[in-house]
């Protein structure tokens, strides 16, 4: 049975979750990474294109947005904020690694594929375990960085133009743009056997480390 302060909680805005995180209730920040991560793996693996470092970025980002969360102005949405920076993260861990978005495709689609090989089969992954699942992430995983990201946003996560043009600080033209151009990129067949929910889906297990590896770090703040 679900708890009747699990309700009152679920049913909280960003900004009251983050109102109350800043007042001591930092339990309240796992709510956060349950309704971003899917968004944050997702946008992270369209830059980096590695399963295990966009984990690892995840982390960071989170970490990061809660020790700044007073510097928080409440001026845009808290999504966009911390979308924000988590992109910069996955730039800089890009520029780190020396190798631009352009690297092997072959290597990093078989690193990926290999995690999720490894992940237990459940009704949340099983598209992904398919042969129409990887030809679908493939073909998404190859687009080209700047396109690739945007579609991600737009499509599969379904920011608006505002929020995708702010989080990736272009203009609304632009990301229109881009997503026309993503989208003629992709086979037009692929386009029409796709799930949005199935594309780079961050297993459940995945997210509960995550969110216990965060919590444990902030525990310590």
């Amino acid at each position: 049975m679900v708890s009747r302060d699990t309700l009152s909680t679920d049913t909280l805005s960003d900004n009251e979750i983050i109102t109350r995180v800043l007042k001591g209730e930092k339990n309240l920040y796992a709510l956060i990474m349950s309704r971003y991560n899917q968004r944050l793996y997702r946008v992270g693996m369209s830059i980096t294109k590695d399963a295990g470092e966009v984990e690892d970025v995840m982390q960071v980002a989170y970490i990061k947005a809660y020790e700044n969360l007073g510097k928080f102005e409440f001026k845009s949405s808290f999504s966009t904020w911390l979308t924000r920076i988590l992109i910069n993260e996955s730039l800089l861990r890009l520029k780190k690694r020396k190798q631009s978005v352009t690297m092997d495709e072959g290597t990093h689609n078989s690193e990926f594929y290999q995690q999720q090989a490894t992940e237990k089969r459940t009704p949340l992954n099983q598209v992904l375990n398919t042969e129409l699942g990887r030809i679908l992430d493939a073909a998404i995983l190859q687009l080209p960085e700047k396109y690739r990201t945007v579609f991600i946003m737009r499509e599969i996560e379904n920011m608006n133009v505002a929020e995708t043009g702010e989080c990736l600080n272009i203009t609304q033209a632009n990301v229109k743009v881009r997503l026309n151009r993503a989208k003629a990129l992709l086979q037009s067949s692929l386009r029409n056997y796709y799930k949005k929910e199935d594309v780079l889906h961050l297993h459940l297990s995945r997210c509960n480390k995550i969110a216990q590896q965060v919590m444990s770090k902030i525990e310590q703040l």
